[in-house]
C-alpha cells in the first residue's frame, strides 16, 4: 500500500510600501542585506544600517510581521525574510535651469519596496 506524503504550503505573507522617495538602487542596497535573514536579525541590521531607507525598509519589515501574527496567526520569532524586493516606481521630471538660457532635466526617482516574510523551515 503507498502512502502519500502531504506537504502543507509555507504561507508567505507580505507587505509593500508604494511611492517611496529614494532611488530603487539605493534602496537595493539596504534590502540585499536582510534577505533570507531571520526577522529578529533584520530589525538589528535595519536599526544599525546607516542608510536613511533603512527606516523605510524597517516600517514595511514591521507591517509584514504585523500582517503575519495578526492575519494569519504566525508567531514572529519563528519568522523569515523569504524575499525582499525593490521595484521601480514613477519618476518625477523636474528642469533645472543652466548656463545660457538652456535648462537641463531632474530626475527625481520612487520606488515601491516589498518584503515577503514565512515561516522558517525546519530541517
Amino acid at each position: 500500500m503507498a502512502t502519500k506524503s502531504i506537504e502543507t504550503e509555507a504561507t508567505e505573507v507580505r507587505a509593500v510600501a508604494k511611492y517611496v522617495r529614494v532611488s530603487p538602487s539605493k534602496a537595493r542596497l539596504v534590502v540585499d542585506l536582510i534577505r533570507r535573514k531571520p526577522v529578529a536579525q533584520a530589525f538589528d541590521i535595519l536599526h544599525f544600517c546607516d542608510r536613511a531607507v533603512a527606516v523605510d525598509v524597517e516600517k514595511v519589515l514591521r507591517s509584514a510581521v504585523a500582517n503575519a501574527e495578526n492575519n494569519n496567526g504566525l508567531r514572529a520569532d519563528n519568522l523569515v525574510v523569504a524575499a525582499a524586493y525593490v521595484d521601480e516606481g514613477p519618476t518625477l521630471k523636474r528642469i533645472r535651469p543652466r548656463a545660457k538660457g538652456s535648462a537641463s532635466r531632474i530626475l527625481k526617482r520612487t520606488s515601491h519596496i516589498t518584503v515577503v516574510v514565512a515561516p522558517r523551515k525546519e530541517a
